[in-house]
């Protein structure tokens, strides 16, 4: 048997399109796995000549599953274009949205994206390895995932007007303030919510608990780790300072989002299209580091609501001290992250400045136009926008570095290592090329936030001979 080439085009159960592509050797074990992402990266480039202002409805376009985290990260870059400081109700009124959006997202993904491996299991049939496969085995479980997500979305459009695309964002604040209706609406359901996120939370406790040795070794690999925190430490998710900790958990850094570049680079490499992040002082590619859900609670000393923090204390006692490395307890982190966000959903709601009308700060004629940093924790991870301009405010430069970027060279590495685990040539079976998607999967990529996708690009699996012949080829 000579050497193979398999390909998995497209990775399914996520945003955007990739591939995967396994080179085997002549017995027939994995050699050596690539994680491709084929799609365009444009939007910084079209953006420059538009008047900064602008970008918070622009850029919100690259996506239909997180909107929300660009609208907020391109809203706090212009509002350090302007040198404003939005009033305190607007930065509440933002921090709503923002937790609407991660609920409606980390919901979506559990439930929808994820479950299906984890409740129906990995080598269930494709047919019945889906979200429909869901609601067949556990209707009720699946209506609460629909209102979940519901909910993070109505939060979105009392806010905003739309669930999809909001228009409320803009320089130095918010365009309208929260009518109290809406207050009452939202907070009437959220004890509701708070019990489906808990249940969830449960469902994913007993699934490692029955699963301990796959769930401990799954795509489990030592990396720094990155988040924004607040002065004691605490999770943050709509603003603070970015900590980075090395793979023993030991700090590395902690700055101010403006001072990214001094930490952050990209690394590229000829089979992708999309950039590879890297912790500076550490080099490439020892500085690679992982974002989302898994790398906030690797940095975070505590969550600052209290059933979240209950959570966290057992969360980290499973790394003994040291973080915790298995892939598939992303999951797991992200479900405490819903309950804190439907936690942190309540505070804003009682705060006595949530309802002001002090909504919004408006630039000074006399303050030229310069640069501005704009940093959020999106669901997926760090989200950085930053914009120059010249002195009429029109953009001369923009830099994104998404998410799912700071994320590649860990679903790279996730899937390789999978491939090598479970992969095997001479029996190749689809049960062992999901589990190279599920691996990909658990840290919930929107390639097409990544590299900002134009038309349609698939991704496929192909297996090639040492002569080159191809063998076999899966496309999705």
């Amino acid at each position: 048997m000579g050497a193979r080439k398999i390909t998995i085009e497209p990775v399914t159960r996520i945003e955007g399109h990739g591939r995967v592509t396994i080179h085997l050797d002549e017995k027939g074990e994995v050699e050596q796995t690539f994680f491709h992402v084929d799609e365009f990266r444009g939007l910084e480039k079209f953006c420059e000549g538009r008047p900064y202002y602008e970008m918070p409805q622009i850029t919100q376009r690259i996506c239909g599953i997180c909107p929300v985290s660009h609208h907020l990260a391109a809203a706090k870059a212009c509002d350090a274009v302007a040198r404003l400081e939005p009033p305190r109700p607007a930065k509440l009124l933002r921090e709503l949205m923002h937790m609407g959006q991660m609920v409606q997202s980390h919901g979506m993904h559990f439930f929808h994206l994820a479950a299906p491996d984890l409740l129906l299991g990995f080598d269930a049939a494709p047919a019945d390895r889906n979200v429909f496969g869901i609601i067949r085995a556990n209707p009720a479980l699946a209506l609460k995932a629909v209102n979940l997500r519901r909910y993070g979305q109505q939060i979105i459009e009392r806010l905003g007007g739309k669930r999809v695309h909001p228009n409320f964002t803009v320089t130095g604040g918010v365009n309208a303030a929260l009518d109290p209706k809406d207050r009452e609406s939202i907070a009437t359901e959220r004890e509701a919510m708070v019990a489906i996120a808990q249940e969830a939370i449960a469902i994913m406790k007993g699934w490692v608990e029955a699963n301990q040795e796959t769930a401990a070794s799954f795509a489990s690999f030592p990396s720094g780790y990155m988040g924004l925190v607040d002065k004691e430490g605490g999770l943050q998710l709509y603003d603070g300072e970015i900590r980075v900790k090395d793979t023993e958990g030991r700090y590395l850094a902690q700055f101010r989002p403006e001072h990214y570049l001094s930490h952050v680079a990209e690394h590229v490499e000829p089979w992708s299209f999309l950039k590879f992040p890297y912790y500076r002082k550490a080099g490439w590619p020892n500085g690679f580091y992982r974002v989302g859900p898994l790398g906030r609670l690797n940095v975070i000393d505590k969550i600052g609501t209290p059933l979240a923090e209950e959570e966290f204390k057992l969360f980290r006692a499973i790394g003994g001290g040291r973080p915790v490395e298995g892939s598939l307890y992303y999951h797991y982190a992200r479900l405490i992250e819903v309950l804190h966000c439907l936690e942190r959903i309540g505070q804003l709601l009682d705060d006595p400045e949530i309802l002001s009308k002090d909504i919004r700060a408006y630039p000074s004629e006399e303050k030229i136009p310069g640069q501005g940093v704009g940093v959020i924790e999106a669901p997926r991870g760090t989200l950085f926008h930053d914009y120059s301009t010249d002195e009429n405010g029109l953009l001369t430069r923009v830099n994104l570095i998404v998410a799912t970027g700071n994320n590649n060279w860990a679903m790279h590495t996730a899937a390789g290592m999978v491939a090598k685990a479970y992969v095997k040539g001479e029996n190749l079976t689809e049960g062992m090329l999901n589990r190279v998607e599920a691996a990909i999967r658990c840290y919930d990529p929107c390639l097409s936030c990544s590299t900002h996708a134009i038309g349609q690009m698939p991704l496929e699996v192909t297996l090639v001979a040492a002569d080159g012949r191809v063998l076999d080829r899966v496309a999705r």
